[in-house]
């Protein structure tokens, strides 16, 4: 007769229940020492799992961003890769949302964010009080910021000029290479001749034409920012426009009879204003515009404006508006840099999420483009090799594919360490250029700081700094590097005001007006 089986939950709550009857037979018998140390084994055990745990779930991770951030290598020679297809790879374009987006879904992270805001909030209602006691009326002034953006109507048809231009010319330049290029019998006269004029032209209206309108009119800052930024991004987006498009057209050879196909005007014009710096004719867009998602980037876009306008009017304007008459001191020099540490590095976080977050989501929202990758986890980083690539991918990009690697690939992939130098000192010039032209003055400390200090940083602290600690290094070396910009910059501002130049002579025009400018007074 067979016997029945009790049924799962049952044996599994009977065994449950002999091991406490066990355990409390173990210890009414005394063993005390043998309960202690299933005690610890438990222990152990559950700390051994919790550490698995960790290593596969950041295992798991590393391997799902390196499947969703690496492009696609194209497989060949029945399923080998082939090695010299390797620099003809391109930028793959994929949906994904932007990482603050998705980490603001975390109710810890969006308390950070929550934090920032009651910090402005902060920053109001002391600029209220101190004007409610000086004033005796409540007051909150905005001059600065009117004078910043000052001359927008000047700014606006430098702009549109710039526009038209750069949807234009190299389109129809592209054309019209194109169109003569299999036809013509010297075709390396023909790409050297289109590519002369393109290039005067360029320099010309995109080079020349925005520096002449900057110094003539003697815009402020902000607006001169805009017309430099703009002026960059073009150049940026038109070379990328032919840099792509003419290997297309020049290996697509057409048939007798057929016509050389080219890339349309309209996903031209929608490359011009998307997220991005590398042309597609095509890219992934999303289903539908999120209006309210518009609505709260725009929102925030303005409340970062006004963030930046606090920090300046609260935290630096007044250190550096006061004229003391002191003689150059080291121990002034190194007080004011440590004073302007916060206010830099508030002001980096800002122009981080103000436009690599607000302004290219909106924009990416606008225009359905679903790739939101323009930046990575670069606050994580352990190395700065690892920061210079995740903290802006939109340029990171560019300078990767058009500078990097075609340097590479014209040195037939010698001279990499030349190849890396010289995409930092690009990178650092036009950085130093943008600076220059937007403050009005020469001062190359961004140079110093990203083409030298950069450069060693990056050879030093490489992809093998694996060490939290290194992330700590970092953190200091950009609250550091903040507060010396900060420094020099603002008392760079404020000398020529007081002292300004008093000729155009080139040896005036490149020193500092800052080192002279006490003993001056």
């Amino acid at each position: 007769m067979a016997t029945a089986q009790p049924p799962n939950g049952l044996k599994h709550r009977s065994i449950t229940a002999f091991t406490a009857s066990n355990t409390s037979s173990l210890v009414g018998t005394g063993d005390d020492a043998q309960v202690e140390d299933v005690a610890q084994w438990n222990k152990h055990a559950q700390r051994v799992k919790e550490k698995i745990l960790r290593q596969v779930q950041d295992q798991l991770s590393d391997i799902l961003d390196h499947a969703l951030t690496e492009p696609v290598r194209p497989v060949v020679n029945n399923g080998k890769k082939n090695s010299s297809s390797r620099m003809d790879d391109g930028k793959v374009f994929t949906e994904r949302a932007s990482l603050l987006d998705e980490l603001f879904e975390i109710s810890h992270i969006r308390t950070i964010y929550h934090m920032f805001v009651a910090v402005l909030l902060i920053f109001c209602l002391s600029t209220l009080a101190v004007d409610y006691i000086d004033q005796g009326r409540l007051v909150l002034d905005f001059d600065l910021l009117f004078y910043a953006f000052g001359k927008l109507g000047t700014v606006t048809w430098v702009w549109a000029l710039m526009f038209a231009y750069t949807l234009l010319l190299p389109y129809h330049a592209l054309l019209f290479w194109g169109a003569s290029y299999h036809r013509s019998t010297s075709k390396l006269g023909l790409s050297l001749g289109t590519g002369l004029v393109l290039a005067a032209l360029q320099t010309s209206v995109l080079g020349l034409f925005p520096i002449y309108m900057v110094v003539e009119h003697q815009l402020p800052p902000a607006s001169r920012f805009i017309v430099i930024l703009e002026q960059i991004r073009f150049l940026m987006k038109s070379y990328s426009f032919v840099r792509e498009s003419a290997p297309v057209i020049m290996k697509a050879a057409p048939k007798e009879g057929d016509n050389v196909r080219f890339p349309t005007l309209s996903s031209y014009l929608y490359f011009l204003f998307c997220p991005t710096l590398i042309y597609r004719e095509s890219y992934p867009r999303n289903t539908h515009i999120r209006w309210k998602y518009v609505a709260v980037t725009l929102t925030m876009i303005f409340g970062c404006l006004f963030y930046g306008y606090f920090i300046l009017v609260r935290l630096c304007v007044p250190v550096f508006t006061s004229d003391t008459n002191q003689p150059f001191s080291k121990r002034a020099m190194v007080l004011t840099v440590f004073h302007s540490i916060l206010p830099g590095i508030m002001l980096l976080l800002l122009c981080f999420f103000a436009f690599l977050h607000c302004w290219l989501n909106l924009f990416g929202e606008l225009l359905r483009f679903a790739d939101r990758m323009f930046y990575k986890d670069w606050w994580n980083s352990t190395s700065f090799t690892n920061y210079y690539r995740t903290w802006n991918v939109v340029v990171h990009d560019w300078l990767y594919y058009y500078g990097y690697r075609d340097f590479l690939w014209l040195s037939k992939r010698k001279f990499r360490t030349a190849a890396m130098l010289s995409v930092f000192v690009v990178s650092a010039s036009v950085h130093e250029y943008a600076l220059a032209m937007g403050f009005g003055f020469f001062y190359p400390v961004m140079f110093f700081l990203f083409a030298i200090f950069g450069v060693v940083f990056n050879f030093t602290m490489n992809d093998k700094r694996q060490n939290p600690v290194f992330n700590i290094i970092m953190w200091a070396c950009l609250f550091l590097g903040q507060g010396v910009q900060v420094c020099l910059y603002c008392q760079e501002w404020y000398a020529q005001i007081r002292c300004p130049r008093t000729g155009n002579s080139v040896w005036e025009l490149v020193t500092p007006r800052s080192w002279s400018c006490s003993q001056q007074r």
